[in-house]
């Protein structure tokens, strides 16, 4: 499973870069809210930033909701880099555009998508990614891991091509849940990422051989 970290944040993403398993980025208009960046073209200073600093897959979120803007602004996003990936929302005129897309080359990640049947359509249409919200689902109380699941058996049993990128992941279990359903990627904040690191018998055999060499080296 790859790792692709959900941010604006440069620090953060240098950091997880760094950390040798990042594998891309996504980032959305909320995020870059985040992060104070403001203006068309500031943001897409900031998306060719991410850029070059991770070698891989970055999503790029287009604004408009209608098929002439989506398809302006999806093209506009991927001649700013070979590593954008446009990201189109799961409404009719996404899907057609994923679909002109698809046509010309342009990868694309269908993001907001809330059910088995947006990822089948998603998945003919030819998006490159589908993006599933997992916390999204689970604050209403409905199970967004089991969702990821279906979309990956789905797929795989009818052979698109579309990978599964679990999105909206909100801790370290939400990832290790993700690794068992089979999901292509999950994007996750940094912090979860690190999180995987952590486990108390890990601290305490680590702190119990620095005593231990201290004891004979002293």
């Amino acid at each position: 499973m790859k790792f692709f970290i959900d941010t604006a944040n440069l620090e953060q993403i240098r950091e997880a870069y760094d950390l040798g398993v990042l594998d891309g980025v996504t980032t959305n208009p909320s995020l870059m809210a985040k992060e104070g960046i403001k203006g068309v073209d500031n943001q897409r200073k900031h998306y060719v930033d991410i850029c070059n600093i991770v070698q891989g897959d970055v999503s790029a979120e287009v604004i408009a909701t209608d098929y002439e803007g989506i398809i302006r602004e999806g093209e506009e996003l991927a001649a700013l880099n070979p590593h954008i990936v446009v990201k189109v929302p799961c409404i009719a005129d996404g899907i057609k555009a994923i679909k002109y897309f698809s046509e010309k080359g342009i990868r694309t990640n269908c993001t907001l998508i809330f059910s088995v049947g947006q990822a089948l359509l998603a998945a003919k249409a030819g998006a490159t990614y589908v993006s599933p919200f997992v916390g999204r689902l689970d604050d209403i109380s409905e199970d967004g891991i089991a969702l990821v699941g279906k979309i990956v058996e789905i797929y795989r049993y009818y052979g698109y091509a579309t990978q599964v990128l679990a999105a909206s992941i909100r801790h370290t279990a939400h990832i290790i849940q993700c690794l068992e359903v089979g999901a292509d990627v999950a994007t996750c904040p940094l912090s979860a990422i690190k999180g995987l690191l952590n486990h108390p018998l890990t601290d305490a055999g680590l702190k119990k051989f620095l005593e231990d060499y201290k004891r004979v080296n002293n």
